[in-house]
């Protein structure tokens, strides 16, 4: 799914996967990429994160509010991965 607003349609079909497979979402061999360009991105991750889904990459580049507490937390709670270009 390429936009951020199919965020909701990635979880439907990831939540279909883990029935198909016994599993659940974060048993299984996907990733959410988030590219951070606009606000609603922040709506995104915090559902993504309300849902309990880990390996969530997160860029080009960080949020304002993600201060270096806020990313080790996300990192150490959620497997939460800065992705940028340098």
């Amino acid at each position: 799914v390429g936009q951020c607003n199919d965020a909701h349609s990635a979880v439907q079909i990831a939540v279909a996967l883990t029935k198909a497979f016994d599993t659940d979402v974060n048993g299984l061999p996907l990733s959410f990429i988030i590219s951070w360009y606009e606000q609603k991105a922040v709506a995104v991750l915090l559902s993504l994160l309300a849902l309990g889904i880990n390996d969530i990459y997160l860029g080009p580049t960080l949020p304002a509010f993600v201060t270096p507490n806020v990313l080790n937390v996300l990192v150490k709670n959620y497997n939460l991965t800065p992705h940028w270009n340098p």
